[in-house]
């Protein structure tokens, strides 16, 4: 039987504890994140380094600082991982009925929000299914398989994704009755500067897009700053001042919006697939339940 750790071939398991030390930072951080032992993931970083010839770390006082050549190599580690990822979750769901593994890449706060109602349908219709739920404000790369279905806020591009238009979500600026019955609501700009004003604290290209059409959401003008969508609501809801939320969210809070003639976004919602995926059944399925899961709740917002 040939050597796992071959000097011409390395195994995949000395790839995969790279990627975990360039992403922890640390041997140590490494062995937690895979379950292995701090001298094992040591071993298998030398293992690769001899069977690539390369030096991938150097030690500083901070810890292990990634060389030139491991940068290069993450891009492909990252892609063998997704890859295996992908393969893992497939083989999870061959065979008869709907069963396996399907990963989805949403917003947080239709994740955290919106999707639950639909996710446990799914299970109490097929309970063979495993549902995997990456909430971030990303768009994964589906060509990657980093996740078998996304929604989307853009329409995909690429020829090999089968993507279904869901339809429009309106979000505005809204707060509780009784923030507005103590401080009055808004009527301009100007006004809204008086009020503890909700919202990001990082720009992304979405906010830099709605700022370049209305440039009265600016980062100074906030009195909370955070980068969760479902922290700004929970904020807004508890009468903290003015968030900006999606119309049916607030509406199903009691939320009031405000300055709607002024500010009053239409973002449109995708959901793509990779078009390898259309004919695994569980696949089809997730993706058809969450198409009329998430068009109805667009269509009541």
């Amino acid at each position: 039987m040939a050597d796992p750790i071959s000097p011409i071939q390395p195994d995949w398991t000395l790839y995969r504890t790279f990627l975990a030390v360039l992403r922890e930072g640390s041997l140590s951080g490494a062995a937690r994140q895979l379950a292995l032992t701090q001298p094992t993931v040591g071993r298998h970083i030398e293992a690769l380094e001899a069977a690539l010839q390369i030096a991938l770390f150097s030690r500083s006082p901070s810890g292990l600082v990634p060389t030139e050549a491991a940068l290069a190599l993450r891009q492909y580690a990252e892609e063998l991982d997704a890859t295996t990822a992908a393969l893992s979750r497939a083989a999870t769901r061959l065979g008869e009925g709907v069963r396996g593994t399907v990963r989805i890449s949403v917003s947080e706060m239709i994740g955290v929000e919106v999707l639950p109602p639909m996710l446990a349908q799914l299970r109490a219709q097929w309970p063979e299914l495993v549902l995997e739920i990456m909430l971030n404000n990303r768009v994964e790369d589906l060509l990657r398989r980093d996740a078998d279905i996304a929604v989307r806020g853009v329409r995909p591009q690429q020829d090999a994704l089968v993507a279904q238009f869901i339809g429009t979500i309106n979000i505005g600026l809204h707060a509780t009755p009784d923030y507005l019955a103590r401080h009055g609501a808004p009527q301009s700009w100007d006004e809204l500067g008086r009020h503890g004003l909700i919202g990001f604290d990082s720009e992304t290209p979405f906010i830099r897009e709605v700022q370049s059409r209305i440039g009265g959401l600016r980062r100074e003008r906030m009195a909370l700053r955070a980068d969760s969508d479902v922290m700004q609501l929970a904020a807004t809801r508890a009468g903290f001042g003015v968030g900006v939320c999606q119309v049916g969210l607030a509406r199903r809070y009691g939320l009031v919006q405000v300055m709607a003639d002024q500010f009053n976004w239409p973002m449109d919602t995708w959901l793509a697939m990779h078009g390898d995926l259309r004919n695994h059944r569980a696949c089809r399925v997730v993706f058809d339940a969450l198409v009329t899961g998430l068009r109805d709740y667009a269509n009541a917002a």
